[in-house]
């Protein structure tokens, strides 16, 4: 920079034939700065390049690594989601099976409370049969007992020796033979 300010000054002090500097800041910026910049681009430009080459690597780099990890996460959940689905499935089979076993254990067991049912019904009914057989039995045997009394009060009335004794030897006859 300060050579190209003193070209500029020795330019004019050339053409002057005496020495000043060049306070024009438009025009010797100008040129400083394509000076500058020239300088920048012969030398920047490799180191530039080299940074932006790695620069680039590295994020290919990256790239490839959120490809690769992508595509493993997409396989892996593909995985878990098949998986998922047979879960589900094995999920609905347990629960369409277990409904079928509550449905035939509650058919066995409203097939066996008929069974029951009935063997109690049958039961109360022989019972009952017993019982009205019993109850029958005793009637008549107070009946038979009562008639027999009565029979007896009658027949002791009606009955003298002389009697007694012809009713006795005609149920003796009656029996025995004579």
């Amino acid at each position: 920079m300060m050579g190209t300010f003193w070209l500029l000054a020795s330019a004019e002090a050339a053409s002057e034939k005496s020495f000043g500097l060049n306070f024009d800041i438009l025009e010797t910026n100008v040129i400083n700065l394509a000076i500058a910049i020239g300088i920048l681009f012969y030398f920047g430009r490799q180191a530039l390049g080299k940074i932006l080459s790695e620069r680039r690597s590295n994020i290919e780099v990256a790239i490839q690594e959120a490809e690769t990890r992508q595509k493993k996460a997409a396989a892996e959940l593909a995985d878990r989601q098949q998986k998922l689905a047979q879960a589900q499935a094995e999920a609905e089979r347990i629960k369409a099976e277990a409904s079928d076993r509550a449905k035939s254990a509650k058919e066995a067991i409203l097939a066996q409370a008929v069974k029951d049912v009935e063997r109690l019904r049958s039961d109360a009914s022989k019972d009952l049969s017993v019982a009205q057989e019993r109850a029958i039995l005793e009637l008549r045997a107070k009946v038979t007992a009562m008639a027999l009394e009565r029979v007896q009060e009658q027949l002791k009335g009606q009955l003298d020796e002389g009697k007694q004794q012809k009713l006795i030897d005609r149920s003796i006859a009656l029996l025995g033979g004579g």
